[in-house]
């Protein structure tokens, strides 16, 4: 048993199982934050180009949902087809393999050369140079929850006289206010039965170091899940 302040022990839908509900403290935490902070930078979503770094990720899988469902037109990164077709069934509307092709140069295909609205991100370090190269439309926005490098060269004359911009957050950090409206937003969308759920692997609590190796592993599709 744990004891919580009450601000952070947020109760779940009745028909929200627990392994759901293990999925909502980050990976559904951050993906409502990030959407909360597009809209505010860039505006209503409806008929906007969201590039989803990570679509088939834990937190893109989220993300792509909720793109989708404000109206926006979610196209994303992912790894392989496996991961392509996981991110489909959640929305995304076009895959890029970023291993084998241009990222910049698709989604320049894929918006008749202006780049995406906004770009969701979770490897700073990699999509500043994308943003710079043609991916993100001019004056367009960034909402960055992670980076595969600590430290990171911006291209500062491309994203200047393009009047790009980016707003970084910790799911962590939120303010209390912020916390407050994600998590009402959150359990909206779970009462609304709004949200698909992947759990990729599950594993008993005397199973936690093979639970650990699996996540290390990067393989599995969705969130691992520990049952108590």
């Amino acid at each position: 048993y744990i004891a919580l302040p009450q601000a952070q022990a947020v109760p779940l839908p009745a028909h929200t199982d627990m392994a759901a509900g293990a999925c909502m403290g980050i990976p559904g935490l951050t993906a409502v934050q990030a959407v909360i902070l597009a809209e505010r930078l860039a505006g209503d979503l409806r008929g906007q180009t969201v590039l989803v770094t990570g679509a088939s990720s834990a937190v893109g899988h989220y993300i792509t949902q909720m793109v989708t469902l404000a109206g926006g037109r979610a196209i994303g990164t992912v790894g392989s087809e496996a991961k392509a077709a996981h991110a489909r069934a959640a929305g995304l509307q076009e895959a890029i393999f970023y291993k084998t092709e241009s990222v910049p140069d698709r989604v320049k295909t894929l918006t008749q050369g202006r780049g995406a609205d906004v770009i969701i991100d979770m490897d700073f370090s990699t999509t500043a140079a994308w943003a710079s190269q043609g991916a993100l439309a001019a004056h367009g926005q960034v909402v960055c929850y992670g980076s595969n490098a600590l430290e990171v060269a911006l291209p500062f004359r491309p994203w200047l006289f393009q009047s790009l911009g980016v707003q970084f957050f910790l799911v962590y950090d939120l303010t209390p206010a912020q916390r407050q409206q994600a998590v009402a937003r959150l359990q909206q969308l779970l009462q609304d039965q709004q949200l698909q759920h992947s759990i990729g692997a599950r594993f008993a609590l005397d199973q936690v170091a093979q639970a650990h190796c699996t996540v290390e592993a990067g393989q599995t599709v969705g969130n691992v899940v520990i049952d108590m």
